[in-house]
């Protein structure tokens, strides 16, 4: 069985990857984050994709890290797993395209990670999220480094320290998902932002997510000093004249 699935649909220019061993509770175990890297890989080469909807079989977005694969291993091997988790996450980031997290049920300590390393997020209603490592002895180190950029920091320490599970409201309400939806509207509800999204140039898409990350550890004047000269770059851009063009013309763009 492939632990993940992916799916490329070049008519919407949206992909959908699926985390599907849901009898493990889609828990991040080396080898799904392998099959991960490689479906991410392969769509990041793939210009007619703008968009990705990273979503899971079951009533488990994922449970995070295998446990047994954890205590069972020696620690070089250890060590390998969360460098090949840490890899994905950077692999997420780093792709051309906007990576849309569709979460149903929990998602936990490195499937907490998984959401907020996702570009964008929406939660079922009745989705929970906890970085629960301190029950277990072991801090979730990994997750707080993705969780407190898009958490803020008192609510990223109440997670971390008690490790107790919070509602969709509340991510909604600290910042770690967008948008919520009921959980029969979920994937039409992704879709839909996935769709808005990936009407626009990937080009200029690529580049505003690039520029996004790259900023977030400026002082406002470096970003904004950064910012002008990415501007000034991309307005040279064929897209960027496309589109100012278009709008000027009051017509559809065309994008490359």
């Amino acid at each position: 069985m492939r632990l993940t699935e992916s799916v490329l649909h070049h008519e919407s220019k949206i992909a959908t990857i699926t985390l599907n061993n849901p009898s493990k509770r889609n828990a991040l175990s080396k080898s799904v984050l392998e099959s991960l890297a490689l479906d991410l890989h392969e769509i990041a080469r793939d210009q007619n994709i703008h968009v990705v909807i990273l979503k899971a079989h079951g009533p488990v977005f994922s449970s995070g890290h295998d446990l047994r694969e954890i205590i069972s291993s020696p620690s070089e091997e250890v060590l390998s797993l969360f460098q090949t988790c840490g890899s994905v996450m950077t692999v997420m980031r780093e792709i051309p395209q906007i990576v849309i997290a569709e979460v149903q049920g929990i998602a936990t300590a490195a499937g907490c990670q998984l959401v907020a390393a996702s570009d964008l997020a929406v939660a079922s209603t009745d989705a929970r999220f906890a970085t629960p490592g301190v029950k277990i002895g072991l801090f979730c180190s990994t997750p707080a480094v993705h969780l407190t950029r898009n958490v803020g920091r008192k609510k990223a320490a109440e997670m971390l320290f008690t490790g107790e599970f919070i509602s969709a409201t509340e991510a909604l309400e600290h910042g770690l998902v967008n948008r919520l939806a009921d959980p029969d509207t979920l994937h039409s509800s992704t879709y839909e932002l996935a769709q808005t999204i990936a009407q626009y140039s990937l080009s200029t898409l690529s580049a505003g997510k690039r520029f996004l990350y790259q900023q977030y550890n400026m002082t406002d004047e470096q970003a904004l000093s950064f910012a002008t000269q990415v501007i000034s770059l991309q307005s040279t851009t064929p897209d960027a004249k496309e589109g100012i063009s278009a709008f000027l013309e009051k017509r559809p763009p065309q994008w490359r």
